[in-house]
């Protein structure tokens, strides 16, 4: 089973109360293969919300209290993000999830890039909170960037 978050599989989660659909992702929904989550909604945030960033680092520092999650409102929403990255975690060791398909550059799901915290679209290199927490926590990471059928059969395989 994999860990996906669940605007990949169509869920009006995102921030802005849509989905980031994933077609190749789609094509497995049902086959009870994939434990969809996210990390916002687990975190209390509502749907929709405004958009977030991490300022000060990325999720490794949110989760060692050297950066902060803010909305663009200004609000301080780390604690969300950290309640909602640790509920994933659970459910993960509940499950026995080993690899997880995340959203891209998202404060969360991030992995390998995310927004740079203010809030002008670019890109820097870091991992969003629940990313980092998988990780530090030995779940591989991917994104639907790095997804082709290929991989995402040898994760199924698994």
């Amino acid at each position: 089973m994999l860990l996906v978050s669940a605007c990949l599989l169509g869920a009006n989660v995102k921030y802005s109360g849509g989905s980031n659909y994933c077609e190749l992702l789609a094509q497995y929904q049902g086959r009870g293969l994939f434990l969809p989550v996210c990390p916002e909604c687990l975190g209390q945030l509502a749907v929709p919300r405004p958009p977030a960033e991490i300022r000060g680092g990325d999720g490794s520092d949110v989760l060692n209290g050297k950066a902060k999650v803010y909305a663009s409102s200004g609000h301080d929403i780390t604690a969300n993000f950290i309640k909602g990255a640790e509920a994933v975690l659970e459910l993960a060791r509940k499950e026995h999830i080993r690899a997880a398909i995340l959203k891209a550059r998202s404060p969360s799901c991030g992995a390998g890039k995310i927004y740079n915290g203010n809030f002008d679209g670019t890109l820097t290199s870091g991992e969003g909170v629940t990313s980092a927490l998988l990780k530090q926590n030995g779940i591989t990471v991917y994104t639907e960037l790095d997804l082709t059928e290929e991989l995402l059969q040898t994760l199924l395989a698994k």
